[in-house]
């Protein structure tokens, strides 16, 4: 009985210490110490344009601080004794939000877009897949071409070779073969890669964006005149059967 209490007192002493020292500030929490949170008796102090001030009791950092109208921020926490420096704490929290949100806007993710065609495409199908194709390598994406053979065109794999040469042919200027085409049971693969990097693409979209809102904000007129033509040039086609039937 005396061993099950020893152990179960032991057990709350390990508890009480786990919370008092999630308390104090361990890994629980990923915000950094500031001003009354910091709990030593001295720090070395970096000034408010990063000048090395030195180490100075904790007291005459705080009083600094309040003289400055700055925060005091642990910035290196395992340091001996831990480094603070002077700052506007909120503005420091703002601007590193505004970095990691910009990084996360020019992170390039490789994507890898699929295109499957038949050996004996339609010339008009082709042209459409090859579009596709066209609009993924101008964005930086890899495309994955993928031929499926059915029933008797197993026996012709040189249709689907002689299809995806033709294609990678046609789409030279924006992409090259990454991987040359092979068989895979029914189907033969080929992949595009794109000439121009992925965070090279995007720039020039923001640009381009940037560019169009730029004109339509400079030329309102022009934005609507170029409406009314799409709007005249959908009417059009409707009088073509009356104009057909008369001449019939």
């Amino acid at each position: 009985m005396a061993s099950l209490g020893w152990s179960h007192n032991r057990r709350n002493a390990a508890v009480r210490q786990t919370v008092a020292w999630c308390y104090r500030g361990g890994s629980i929490s990923a915000e950094p110490r500031i001003n009354d949170r910091i709990r030593v008796p001295e720090v070395r102090l970096v000034g408010p344009s990063g000048e090395q001030v030195g180490i100075v009791p904790l007291a005459k950092a705080l009083e600094l601080a309040q003289e400055y109208d700055l925060d005091l921020v642990e910035v290196a926490a395992n340091a001996r004794p831990p480094v603070c420096k002077l700052m506007d704490y909120g503005k420091f929290k703002y601007e590193s939000a505004m970095k990691a949100r910009e990084a996360r806007k020019n992170q390039a993710h490789t994507v890898i877009k699929e295109m499957k065609l038949r050996p004996k495409i339609d010339p008009h199908d082709y042209d459409t897949k090859k579009g596709h194709v066209v609009r993924f390598l101008k964005q930086g994406d890899k495309v994955k071409i993928t031929i499926m053979f059915r029933g008797r065109e197993q026996s012709r794999p040189e249709l689907g070779f002689r299809l995806l040469q033709r294609l990678a042919s046609d789409v030279e200027d924006l992409g090259f073969i990454e991987s040359n085409p092979k068989q895979d049971g029914r189907n033969m693969i080929m992949v595009l890669g794109p000439h121009k990097k992925k965070t090279e693409a995007m720039a020039e979209a923001r640009e381009a964006q940037a560019a169009r809102k730029a004109d339509a904000k400079a030329n309102p007129g022009r934005s609507q005149n170029s409406a009314e033509g799409e709007e005249h040039s959908e009417e059009a086609p409707a009088e073509a059967p009356a104009e057909a039937n008369a001449e019939a």
